[in-house]
């Protein structure tokens, strides 16, 4: 699995402001009336967050990890929360659903055009009529300016971590160099091991594109979870895409 070691620093590191925002870009396309299923859902603090709100959500990831994490965080909270592991690429055994959500560029992290068509496929074939898609991918600027060469450490008593970014082989691409130091009290020393995340972007157009050939209408883009026009410096892109039947 992706997260096998990062899942646990990853939710303790995370900025938590994100799923605010997120929580809110929500908020502001959909009631809560619409039952949501939340592709790649990870450590599932988002969708504990809009349970609170009052929308009735499920969510879906790979990593059984990041699953027992997200079941962990409602369980503290007092919340239902259903869950499912499974892969965006192979959603045949879900219900349908009103609305699909899929955040934290977790989309760029399929190998592939084709991949991202098989996603955007199979949400538009799980959604009911004149429901929505509403997900974020980082931009080829991330990628491709502000990403190579970029650094985070982190370290406390008895673990560390070290993020290095390097541009990828193919156009639009990073590699993420995850280090991992953990402290073995029976050797007295740190064991340790990497991990190579990989992610990939593409220019605007190939997003739109594949979401029209399958379906979606409607398409709408933005920067800042919403609130600005994409330019040429931002980071990620945001998504709204609506299902409709004739």
């Amino acid at each position: 699995m992706i997260y096998t070691s990062f899942a646990q620093l990853y939710d303790e590191l995370f900025d938590s402001n994100m799923y605010n925002h997120w929580l809110q870009f929500v908020k502001d396309n959909v009631d809560t009336s619409s039952n949501i299923i939340n592709i790649a859902c990870g450590n599932g603090r988002l969708d504990c967050l809009l349970i609170s709100q009052g929308y009735n959500v499920t969510g879906l990831d790979l990593s059984n990890d990041m699953l027992s994490i997200a079941s962990k965080h409602a369980n503290d909270m007092n919340l239902s929360l259903p869950l499912i592991e499974g892969n965006m690429l192979d959603l045949s055994t879900i219900d349908n659903y009103d609305v699909a959500t899929c955040f934290d560029d977790s989309l760029c992290y399929l190998k592939s055009e084709s991949e991202i068509e098989t996603a955007f496929t199979n949400v538009f074939k799980h959604l009911n009529n004149g429901g929505k898609y509403l997900f974020d991918v980082i931009t080829p600027y991330k990628t491709d300016v502000y990403y190579p060469g970029y650094m985070y450490n982190y370290h406390d008593e008895s673990r560390a971590f070290m993020w290095s970014s390097y541009i990828g082989d193919a156009p639009h691409s990073v590699e993420h160099d995850l280090a991992f130091f953990f402290y073995n009290e029976e050797i007295e020393a740190y064991d340790s091991f990497n991990e190579i995340h990989y992610e990939r972007t593409y220019d605007l157009k190939v997003y739109l594109d594949l979401l029209k050939k399958v379906g979606f209408k409607n398409i709408k883009v933005s920067a800042d979870f919403g609130k600005k026009t994409p330019d040429n410096k931002t980071d990620r892109w945001f998504f709204v895409c609506d299902k409709v039947m004739s």
